[in-house]
């Protein structure tokens, strides 16, 4: 099961990005993949194949739309077992400090 978070700036006109953001959560949201958004990028929950192929279909579409320059950042983390990290992480650190987190 991995936990992919990544990060894509795409350059295009202007300084605004938030256009291009929007699509691609659009195609997160509709890949049926668990995800968690976040202001500085997302954070998808599933197989590794899964979750790449959703990167990928991302980066495609951002090229498709014109973008001539596309940053991304992406850190993964890999590990045998069922899925269900994406809030038991936060929620095991929750439960150690004893109070619910302000997040």
């Amino acid at each position: 099961m991995v936990l992919l978070e990544f990060q894509m700036s795409p350059r295009a006109e202007g300084d605004s990005v938030s256009a291009y953001v929007a699509q691609i959560i659009d195609i997160i949201d509709r890949s049926g993949v668990p995800y968690q958004l976040t202001p500085m990028g997302t954070i998808l929950e599933g197989e590794w194949d899964e979750t790449f192929a959703v990167v990928k279909a991302c980066f495609d579409h951002l090229r498709e739309v014109g973008c001539s320059r596309i940053g991304l950042h992406l850190k993964v983390d890999w590990r045998e077992g069922p899925a269900g990290r994406l809030q038991a992480k936060t929620a095991k650190v929750a439960q150690l400090l004893g109070r619910k987190l302000r997040t």
